[in-house]
């Protein structure tokens, strides 16, 4: 990134492959039982299913309107495993696709709305303060969810960075 223009695909590309291997292994946690989809850490929350999605949609609800291109989501009416994989993939692609060079000025201002409340942001603070960190928040919220039913995840399913063995934890064994 120069002090131009962003280029936000890169990060998304990057936790969305990291959201793949999350999703399959909740797949394969819940032996493929669909259930496990709806469920949330609280009623009044999103449900695995709409966290999954949303982290999707966030990616090119940032990226769209960067690239000067009009905001498309890849939603599907497959509400399984598969379903989501396909969106994932797809969205990937879709954002792997976007040349460097159609990133627009960090100066443009990006029109949006967040809950009830009108949005109108440099495309800066927009990527940095508002996108990013709402995509993260519904990817943290999938792997809590999961995490919260038994999936055996890692920090490093999260990030694709860090490694541990297999049933490490760095809370004692007599405190869990």
């Amino acid at each position: 990134m120069n002090n131009h223009s962003i280029n936000p695909g890169a990060i998304f590309c990057h936790y969305l492959q990291q959201l793949k291997v999350i999703v399959e292994k909740i797949d394969r946690h819940s032996g493929g039982d669909n259930a496990l989809l709806q469920h949330s850490l609280h009623p009044g929350m999103l449900p695995l299913l709409a966290q999954l999605r949303t982290a999707a949609n966030f990616s090119l609800r940032c990226c769209c309107p960067l690239s000067a291109r009009p905001r498309i989501t890849f939603d599907n009416s497959d509400d399984t495993y598969a379903g989501v994989q396909l969106q994932l993939t797809q969205t990937i692609d879709y954002l792997q696709a976007i040349p460097a060079t159609d990133f627009i000025h960090a100066t443009t201002i990006i029109s949006d709305q967040a809950g009830f409340t009108k949005l109108h942001l440099p495309a800066s603070e927009y990527a940095q303060l508002y996108a990013l960190p709402n995509f993260f928040f519904h990817l943290s919220m999938a792997y809590a969810i999961a995490r919260a039913v038994g999936v055996p995840l890692s920090k490093g399913d999260f990030d694709g960075y860090h490694q541990y063995p297999d049933g490490f934890s760095f809370v004692p064994e007599t405190t869990r």
